[in-house]
């Protein structure tokens, strides 16, 4: 499927204001907002002929971003793109969006036959009823994807995993909007979204924080470029890790080596970075990350109930050997 012929009830000869011209299925589509998705999105299904009739932009930040990736679009009220829009694609924050359609809802603005699509890993298409009760196709699209807000990020959309979710009726929609934009489209249940969008977090927000920890270390133990030395490492752990699974966890918890945890803790407890501030937080996170692989590794049988002790009361808090 690559395109959206007949996807919606007005298509783009529906005369509605802001349907397009030209190639067949292509839809009038509204930005709600243009934040790091939206404008990227945008950006792409442009990429594909469709018409981006409108992009809301409150912030300076969203203004130069939609300047930048949706030249000539013009920045409009949220009412005004719903009016004029075929296809609405809210990219709003996951807090604003329930109150943003029960909103627009309750002003009569939805379209009988409009798409409304959101991008929260968070909701299914059940945030949208009261939309869908005006007579809208509900579609939830999210991409398995870090956005910068750049052009950059159009490229990354090729072959990314979207999770969909929508009515049984309308989910091809959805998927075919996913194949629009580049990316691969597997069907999620709505009660799997939110299981679903913290596995993403967890793994590529808290892998973030996990990275800048370790930079700051290196830089508080005077080792000038810690991302450079920190590179070829962490590219072939990741590497290791999507393909071996624990099997691919290295160093000294998975060795039992509780010595050599306490001599980390230790070391990390005395650190300063360049503002005389110590490093609690990164002493924290190591206690945390390095009980939580002590009990995957005793699970799998790698460590014995001994060793795993020993790690246990070496990470227990105000415990340091020395």
């Amino acid at each position: 499927m690559s395109d959206l012929d007949g996807a919606s009830p007005g298509g783009s000869g529906s005369g509605r204001p802001g349907a397009p011209p030209g190639r067949p299925g292509r839809l009038g589509i509204g930005i709600i907002s243009a934040g790091r998705v939206g404008a990227v999105l945008g950006c792409a299904l442009r990429a594909v002929e469709h018409q981006v009739v409108g992009v809301h932009a409150v912030s300076e930040d969203s203004r130069e971003r939609a300047e930048m990736l949706l030249p000539g679009v013009p920045v409009l009220e949220v009412e005004e793109i719903v009016e004029r829009a075929e296809l609405v694609l809210l990219a709003v924050p996951d807090d604003a969006l329930e109150p943003l359609v029960q909103g627009l809802a309750d002003l009569g603005r939805w379209q009988p036959g409009q798409l409304v699509a959101h991008t929260s890993g968070r909701y299914g298409a059940g945030v949208l009823a009261p939309a869908q009760r005006c007579g809208t196709i509900p579609l939830a699209i999210h991409p398995a994807m870090t956005f910068s807000g750049f052009s950059t990020d159009v490229a990354r959309l090729v072959g990314c995993p979207m999770a969909v979710t929508a009515p049984a009726a309308v989910l091809p929609i959805a998927q075919a909007l996913v194949v629009e934009l580049g990316g691969e489209p597997f069907a999620l249940e709505e009660s799997a979204r939110p299981a679903y969008h913290a596995a993403l977090a967890h793994g590529a927000n808290h892998l973030l924080t996990v990275v800048t920890q370790a930079v700051r270390v290196l830089a508080a133990a005077g080792v000038e470029d810690g991302a450079a030395t920190l590179g070829p490492l962490l590219a072939a752990a990741l590497d290791r890790a999507l393909h071996e699974g624990e099997a691919g966890l290295t160093g000294p918890v998975s060795r039992g080596d509780a010595g050599t945890v306490a001599a980390h803790l230790e070391a990390l407890s005395s650190l300063r970075d360049g503002e005389g501030h110590g490093l609690d937080d990164v002493v924290a996170s190591y206690r945390q990350l390095a009980a939580a692989a002590t009990e995957r590794c005793e699970a799998a049988g790698r460590l014995t109930a001994e060793q795993a002790l020993r790690l246990r009361e070496t990470l227990a808090p105000g415990q340091l050997e020395h």
